[in-house]
């Protein structure tokens, strides 16, 4: 069994190859991809060479951890049935070539269990699954906390961040974006400018910039004893001037990848309309245009989401 795959044979060298497959067990299913999205946080990181050590790290890789397909075979240890429509939130099944994350492929062998059961009707917006339960986990960890009254950056995630809130029942947070390009596709709260944002003080604010030097900016507008959550994924160190934390009593907050839990909370409130992932899937492309299609996810500062379309890739 094999598949064709994006693969990262270095850094800025990417193509699509056709790689073999770890056979199938009892616990695994096949999927044949429809879909999958391309991040461009960490796998942005990936393709420039500038991804911090992390585990698994190493080149030649397949990226991708936004997949949406039909179950082809299901083991008889998984419960889930040929035909199933899941989401896979990546995959190690390329032999000698890494799965970091390994999405962005015709077909995946995967645990099962790794898969979250999605509602066909969903599409190419399955694919957003894995940014929603990221918003989700930087909002509501598991210990009490209200929701941010400030969000920093008005991408896909930001967007997510702030619809998520507003859902809650929260008051509506202020959105901070500096591409004017991105300002509008707004859904019940507000985007500024932070320059001409005149309130001084937040008393929560959730990054999902990834920018490493926005801390002191930061810090400057928190109330006492405010909260910075990081939401974003930064490669270089993060740092920032003391006295001014000090003063403010100011606590930091890194929210990790999502959990199971985080995809199966924002699964049902997809699925019962509550949270909305229109507008946010901006560029598509067939997959054997990969190559172009990341260059555009990465360079073209109007593609919120780039979707890679494997169905007629044999």
């Amino acid at each position: 069994m094999d598949a064709f795959a994006v693969v990262l044979e270095r850094p800025e060298s990417l193509s699509l190859s056709r790689l073999p497959l770890t056979a199938p067990g009892d616990g695994d299913v096949v999927v044949d991809v429809a879909f999958s999205g391309i991040s461009t946080g960490t796998e942005r990181l990936l393709f420039l060479g500038r991804m911090p050590p992390f585990p698994g790290m190493g080149y030649p890789l397949v990226p991708g951890y936004e997949t949406v397909g039909r179950i082809a075979e299901a083991g008889r240890q998984t419960g889930l049935h040929a035909g199933d429509t899941v989401f896979v939130p990546g995959a190690n099944c390329f032999g000698e070539v890494r799965g970091l994350f390994g999405g962005a492929a015709s077909r995946l062998v995967v645990p099962g269990a790794r898969t979250v059961r999605i509602d066909p009707d969903l599409g190419e917006q399955g694919v957003l699954l894995a940014l929603a339960a990221t918003a989700y986990h930087a909002l509501f960890p598991r210990f009490e906390l209200a929701p941010p009254d400030l969000i920093v950056g008005h991408g896909v995630l930001g967007r997510l961040l702030a619809r998520l809130v507003v859902q809650s029942g929260a008051p509506p947070p202020v959105v901070w974006e500096t591409n004017s390009g991105r300002m509008g596709g707004t859904s019940g709260y507000e985007v500024v400018s932070p320059a001409t944002d005149t309130k001084r003080r937040y008393a929560r604010i959730c990054d999902a910039s990834g920018d490493p030097g926005l801390l002191d900016t930061l810090i400057a507008r928190l109330t006492p004893g405010g909260e910075i959550v990081l939401a974003g994924f930064y490669s270089e160190r993060l740092s920032f001037d003391f006295p001014p934390a000090f003063l403010c009593e100011a606590r930091f907050r890194v929210a990790a990848e999502f959990l199971p839990d985080d995809l199966e909370a924002v699964r049902r409130l997809i699925e019962t309309g509550a949270l909305s992932l229109d507008g946010l899937i901006t560029h598509r492309a067939k997959a054997a245009h990969a190559s172009d299609a990341y260059r555009t996810a990465f360079g073209d500062p109007s593609c919120l989401k780039m979707i890679l379309d494997w169905r007629t890739t044999a």
